[in-house]
């Protein structure tokens, strides 16, 4: 099977390494001294399970090996634009294309039915670019656990002990292209989930990534510290309610155990991407993972104050950093 990943980074070539273990033809769309790195050396993977190294076939442009059985998206999503742009010489007729992103994905409102049904969500699919690109139909979601940073150029450090990655279809049937993709993610040596409920799993790790994200971006502390502030606790609890509302007013039926959340955070040293992008100067995913759930929140007619300051003032710490709008 041959499946690009487009998006070679941390998540990326992690998956592309865990595909490859499970014996498909993989190669990875990457950029830069990573990029070098990886058509050089090779790429490498620490992970609980050991070190991990493969040849794997990387390139910038996207034309090069042609169409795909299965094409992985897990680029930022301020990547978007370029991914509409670029992805068209890999797809067959029936290319599907798995978004492995954080936050809200541009396909949300399709497949969702009520009266949001195919509503366009333009700060993350500017002008439907990718709608466009890809047609109906291709768009599988996913979702990602797996705590990991590229430490040196085609290095990839997995901190995660246990990394996840969740799939489904936007109209919550589970069909058989999901299943096929999440056991070769098992196959691979990590849990490859196929899912009936996709986006009940995208507000999961949502809710925890708009609490503890704004609160990192602002404070510029991991988890681990920031949860010594007994009001920033607390802040984080009331940020973890308005987002499950949100959720469930859009038809998702995440945990609520929010105190459960908290205390699993309270030991991470680990930084959310949206800091270290911050730190190194990257974009940030300000609109996936703050703005489109308050746009959401809005359609759905929820009131979310606590979010509504804080992701204010994050996206007033992004610009200030020009990595934001």
């Amino acid at each position: 099977m041959k499946i690009r990943v487009f998006g070679g980074g941390a998540i990326g070539g992690h998956l592309a390494m865990r595909l490859h273990k499970a014996g498909a033809d993989v190669s990875i769309i990457a950029r830069g001294p990573h990029l070098e790195a990886i058509q050089t050396k090779g790429l490498t993977v620490h992970a609980v399970d050991g070190e991990h190294h493969a040849r794997l076939h990387a390139s910038s442009d996207p034309a090069q090996l042609g169409p795909q059985d299965a094409v992985f998206v897990t680029v930022k999503a301020p990547a978007l634009p370029a991914v509409a742009a670029g992805i068209g010489p890999l797809l067959k007729a029936d290319t599907p294309v798995a978004f492995v992103m954080n936050g809200i994905p541009w396909w949300y409102c399709s497949g969702l039915g009520g009266p949001l049904e195919g509503r366009s969500l333009p700060r993350i699919d500017p002008e439907d670019r990718l709608r466009k690109a890809l047609g109906p139909g291709r768009a599988i979601g996913g979702v990602v656990y797996s705590a990991s940073a590229v430490i040196e150029p085609g290095v990839v450090e997995v901190e995660q002990p246990k990394s996840r990655f969740i799939l489904g279809e936007p109209d919550n049937t589970l069909s058989d292209r999901v299943k096929t993709l999440a056991g070769l993610i098992t196959a691979g040596g990590v849990s490859g989930e196929a899912t009936p409920a996709i986006r009940t799993e995208i507000w999961n790790k949502l809710i925890s990534n708009l609490a503890g994200g704004t609160l990192a971006v602002l404070s510029g502390f991991a988890p681990k510290t920031i949860y010594t502030e007994p009001a920033a606790e607390q802040a984080s609890l009331r940020m973890m309610q308005e987002a499950a509302a949100i959720a469930v007013a859009l038809g998702a039926d995440p945990t609520t155990d929010h105190g459960r959340r908290i205390n699993g955070h309270k030991g991470m040293d680990h930084k959310p991407s949206i800091l270290q992008d911050l730190e190194l100067g990257r974009p940030m995913e300000v609109d996936g993972m703050f703005d489109a759930p308050l746009a959401l929140a809005h359609l759905a007619g929820v009131e979310a104050p606590t979010l509504e300051l804080l992701v204010a003032l994050c996206k007033l710490r992004a610009r200030s950093a020009g990595l934001y709008g």
